[in-house]
């Protein structure tokens, strides 16, 4: 029986997952899939190591599984799927370990109830994060978990960069800049080492392009800079994210037109961004074959 590793990703809207089987100590990639579009139309698509498709499945239009149905379905493939190997561990993407977050942890019950605990500070994302790690660890508690923080790569900015104009006790509160995409800057700063590395030895700015966006400053590798802050809001204008926003924007809408909390939070994060200024769509794609003129904004 050989050894296997997965991977899981679970997002606001998506599951991802990876496997890979050791090799001779390596790792090869053995399957990779995800299920996107957990509360619209939701599709399973699972892939092997050559990237061709080995299992696909859709959902109803009008019973869409969400994250816990999504998850089952997952879990059940992996256990047929894998029948002949031996899992060692899963790895789970975590958003938010929290300001003292600076690599991956080996998750207990302990650190599972500490990691709960920032869920005010990223109510959105590290509930369904979390969700999995949960999950297996009622199902399996003999099996290794391990979280990788999207936070933790910014850990190595200055603290005064860390830091609002605030006064301290909201910092000492949680209420600071935390940076994100952190997973996916680590990767690029260790692959641009290997490409060029002159290049990586240097301050070089690096974007991280998707649904959500972000971009961030390194110097020989490490971030010093980023510009998301305390939510995965700020910054870049994203699919339906605004990005940077001026606090009088929330106070007005708040004093003027009497939005509630729920009311801003739905706004900020599912209507604003590409969807928002288009009001079309928050996909880049759709947006360029469209001939609606909301499509296209001109530039200057």
């Amino acid at each position: 029986m050989s050894d296997a590793i997965v991977v899981l990703n679970a997002g606001s809207s998506s599951i991802k997952f990876s496997v890979f089987a050791m090799q001779d100590g390596n790792l090869e990639l053995l399957l990779r899939g995800q299920t996107e579009g957990l509360y619209t139309l939701a599709r399973f698509l699972a892939k092997d190591g050559s990237g061709a498709v080995v299992a696909e499945h859709s959902w109803d239009a009008g019973q869409p599984p969400g994250h816990d149905g999504a998850l089952q379905h997952l879990l059940e493939y992996l256990r047929a799927e894998l029948s002949t190997y031996r899992p060692l561990a899963v790895g789970h993407r975590v958003v938010h370990g929290g300001p003292d977050a600076i690599g991956p942890v080996r998750v207990t019950a302990q650190v599972l109830d500490h990691l709960e605990g920032f869920i005010p500070l990223f109510p959105l994302h590290l509930p369904h994060n979390l969700a999995p790690v949960r999950l297996l660890l009622e199902l399996a508690p003999e099996l290794p978990q391990v979280a990788s923080f999207d936070t933790s790569f910014h850990r190595s900015n200055p603290e005064i960069s860390q830091l609002y104009a605030l006064p301290p006790e909201y910092a000492e509160a949680g209420v600071r800049r935390y940076g994100f995409h952190g997973l996916s800057y680590e990767y690029i700063a260790r692959r641009l080492r290997e490409l060029d590395p002159e290049a990586a030895g240097g301050r070089v700015v690096v974007a991280h392009l998707g649904s959500g966006a972000s971009m961030c400053a390194l110097n020989d590798g490490q971030s010093i800079a980023s510009t998301m802050g305390f939510s995965a809001m700020d910054g870049l204008p994203m699919g339906t994210r605004p990005g940077n926003l001026d606090p009088g924007v929330v106070l007005h809408l708040i004093q003027e037109n009497g939005m509630s909390p729920e009311a801003l939070t739905d706004l900020f994060y599912k209507k604003s961004g590409l969807l928002g200024v288009s009001g079309i769509s928050n996909d880049m794609r759709v947006l360029l074959e469209s001939d609606d003129p909301h499509a296209d904004v001109p530039l200057n």
